[in-house]
């Protein structure tokens, strides 16, 4: 075990918002001696094993990273540098359509390699649904339980110095619930527009709308789906409003507009 390792024993515990978890209560090991897991002692809680990367080393604290933080901030990574190389190879195949056949298949590799962040985005976009979730119940508990303290201040059951307590400190805490909350909200924002700008590198515009061509309404207002290459029956009835939809739905195809450039993850507050 390293130094700063060791050092990581006693030390007191918070998340990324301020709010203590309890105190390290000793470590899990590898057999080269490199930490696995740490042990924390939550009190009623009980004790809590937590991966170590999760976790930073400060000067008299250690900071609670959460997995589905760092899970999201390598899918950012890695889908980023991706889309960023398929990008350039899509420029230099359209410069020298020559090297068509050997950027076919690097571009493979760029499109399985996306299809792998997808299924490990998903896991992350489960994991965020349910913190808010939790995020929710926890704030709907805190109001009420502040409410309960001013019916008591009203009927002199306690102190006007104890209810200034109640509300410092439950305020507090639907401040931290605010600033996770909004961030959960911008790692939401940040995947969706990284998968949309997926969806339009893997998915040019004009197999898009030949896509959109093979479905279209019957007269009884059923979607049909038809096979490529093969010519539809146009509907029976008013023909030209149906001509009209189809460019409309072209025209609006080709004038999407792309996502936001990505920005970076939010840095971590820890002075609470």
């Amino acid at each position: 075990m390293i130094k700063d390792e060791a050092s990581i024993i006693g030390k007191l515990v918070k998340d990324m918002y301020g709010t203590t978890m309890g105190n390290v209560l000793g470590t899990l090991t590898h057999i080269d001696g490199r930490v696995q897991t740490v042990g924390i002692d939550c009190g009623s809680e009980g004790l809590k094993q937590i991966p170590y990367e999760q976790l930073v080393l400060q000067e008299d604290v250690v900071i609670y990273i959460p997995g589905w933080r760092i899970d999201a901030q390598k899918i950012f990574r890695e889908k980023r540098l991706t889309l960023t190389r398929l990008k350039a190879l899509m420029s230099i195949i359209t410069e020298d359509n020559a090297v068509q056949s050997d950027a076919d298949i690097i571009h493979d590799t760029y499109k399985t390699k996306l299809m792998e962040l997808d299924e490990a985005e998903s896991k992350v976009r489960d994991e965020l649904s349910r913190r808010l979730e939790e995020l929710d119940s926890q704030e709907k508990i805190i109001k009420v339980m502040l409410f309960d303290a001013k019916v008591q201040f009203k009927s002199e059951e306690i102190s006007d110095s104890t209810f200034e307590t109640i509300q410092k400190h439950c305020n507090n805490l639907l401040e931290r619930l605010s600033h996770e909350r909004v961030e959960v909200n911008n790692v939401q924002r940040r995947i969706e527009e990284l998968s949309l700008e997926s969806i339009e590198l893997t998915q040019p515009k004009k197999e898009m709308i030949q896509e959109s061509a093979a479905s279209y309404l019957d007269s009884s207002g059923h979607t049909i789906t038809v096979h490529e290459n093969i010519l539809p029956e146009p509907p029976i009835g008013n023909s030209e409003s149906t001509i009209e939809a189809s460019t409309e739905m072209q025209d609006n195809h080709d004038d999407s507009s792309k996502p936001n450039e990505f920005d970076g993850m939010p840095r971590i507050d820890c002075n609470n």
